[in-house]
């Protein structure tokens, strides 16, 4: 499998860092969001947390 250049995600330790389509899959598994996809998570990566964030963000 290839991995991308540039992957924003700080976990560069990580197994699946710069392997979009597998750390989609394992993020969906656990239904949690790569860090690529909600960089200002405040450490919580919940799809919870996305929504209420982006209601916040276009609420305003």
């Amino acid at each position: 499998m290839s991995c991308i250049k540039t992957c924003i995600c700080p976990k560069t330790e990580c197994e699946n860092h710069g392997k979009c389509c597998t750390c989609v899959t394992k993020h969906r598994e656990t239904d949690s969001l790569p860090f690529c996809m909600f960089p200002e998570n405040d450490g919580d990566k919940s799809v919870e947390a996305y929504y209420t964030k982006l209601k916040t963000r276009f609420e305003n």
